[in-house]
């Protein structure tokens, strides 16, 4: 297992979807008269044993592990009489982990959650070269509820004209779910509800695309050096300190980190590192045992080992969360970066993944987290200092007044600090 901050996403064509309070399955479309006649469907012996395996690993790992030992007054026995029986009766995996999520919902916690295997294939498939629809969802209050959060260029959801903000209802007739697959040339029907309220129906038939880059480095504006970070993944730290490698001293630096869920907690002190002094500290953690632990800037920033001294910008929205919202929090408070945006998610423990017996994966909070000046996140998230947020309407346009304004903020303190100069203060 290893440590991360990140909240739960399950990945799919390119879909980053955070998991939020749980609910009962709505019935698929076309499920037949005969079949609810017949009542509800049941196990069979194969499925019945590992629905047991699983949540009994679920729910020893919070009773053993979770950070809180009070569970934040949960019970967990009531618990495991309510959902137990639940979980074994389910029918397949989609039941399965709706039952499992809905227990750990109990915790109130972002990230403790449950992925089905199909959700694991996918969130390791990531950045790799597969068949995709092109579409990024975000996850709503409910396990039904899913809007279209990015399109991907070039992809089969903008050749079909879907668009962003859009509700996404059914996928073949069946309410969306992380246990859905898609393949490369078999076409899929959508319905989706328009912002206006308007049904809206598109085929889109799944094709193989390039890997997206997790961590891109964009110079296309003068004397600007925008780093778009998807997610703190491994090798993150060094790619950072190469990207700022021999950077002229009057190019402003600008983190993008908007949507990014969070990642590995060794490559959030790898950034961290590339622009705080080696050695400071910027937050405390504190296991299960009440046992605090100062983090320091002393990860990987590749050959550099001195901090970057150019001005800083962070930007970051409601998408930021767990190591994206550390990262900008540390750099605020160090005084080192501006942070721009809209305020991020509040989901920032310290948590670790667990395998579960069916190919799924546990993600569970270790750790409680607070900054260096003894800020908790946690449910709360970090306030821009620079309030900019961006309407869906701008973002299908392709306009990013988010970035236009971090840049015109490193511009308005470059001018004030060769002020500042120009007059020996």
């Amino acid at each position: 297992m290893s440590l991360s901050l990140s909240a739960r996403l399950f990945g799919v064509l390119l879909l980053g979807l955070p998991v939020g309070q749980t609910a009962a399955a709505a019935p698929a479309a076309n499920v037949s008269a005969a079949a609810v006649a017949a009542g509800p469907a049941r196990p069979g012996p194969v499925q019945a044993r590992l629905n047991q395996r699983v949540f009994d690993r679920v729910w020893d790992e919070v009773r053993r592990g979770y950070y809180d030992p009070t569970l934040h007054g949960v019970d967990w026995r009531a618990a495991r009489a309510q959902f137990r029986p639940q979980a074994l009766a389910a029918p397949d995996e989609r039941s399965l982990y709706r039952v499992v999520n809905a227990m750990l919902d109990l915790l109130d916690d972002g990230h403790a959650a449950a992925s089905p295997p199909a959700a694991v294939r996918r969130q390791e498939a990531q950045f790799a070269r597969r068949a995709v629809m092109g579409l990024t969802l975000m996850r709503g209050a409910t396990p039904d509820d899913w809007t279209v959060e990015r399109i991907r260029p070039g992809s089969p959801a903008e050749a079909a004209g879907v668009q962003i903000g859009w509700a996404l209802n059914s996928v073949d007739g069946r309410p969306w779910g992380p246990d859905v697959e898609t393949f490369d040339g078999r076409p899929v029907h959508l319905v989706l509800t328009d912002e206006t309220g308007q049904r809206r129906e598109a085929t889109v038939t799944p094709r193989v695309m390039e890997a997206v880059q997790p961590f891109v480095a964009d110079t296309s504006r003068p004397g600007v050096l925008v780093l778009r970070v998807e997610q703190f993944d491994k090798g993150l730290g060094p790619w950072m300190g190469s990207a700022l490698e021999g950077l002229p001293p009057d190019v402003d630096v600008i983190l993008d980190l908007r949507g990014n869920p969070g990642g590995r907690l060794w490559e959030a002190e790898s950034v961290l590192t590339c622009f705080l002094p080696r050695g400071q500290a910027w937050a405390t953690r504190t296991g299960r045992t009440g046992r605090a632990v100062v983090l320091r800037a002393a990860g990987d920033c590749g050959d550099r080992r001195d901090p970057l001294a150019n001005p800083v910008a962070v930007l970051v929205d409601q998408g930021s969360r767990s190591a994206a919202e550390l990262t900008p929090a540390a750099l605020q408070e160090a005084r080192r970066g501006i942070v721009v945006g809209e305020r991020t998610g509040g989901s920032v423990l310290i948590a670790q993944e667990t395998n579960l017996p069916d190919g799924g994966r546990l993600t569970l909070s270790r750790a409680d987290f607070v900054t260096s000046g003894g800020t908790r996140l946690e449910k709360r998230g970090v306030t821009p200092d620079v309030a900019a947020p961006r309407t869906v309407i701008q973002r299908r346009n392709g306009d990013d007044p988010t970035l236009e304004a971090a840049i015109a903020a490193l511009r308005a303190s470059d001018r004030a600090e060769n002020a500042g100069r120009s007059s020996g203060l």
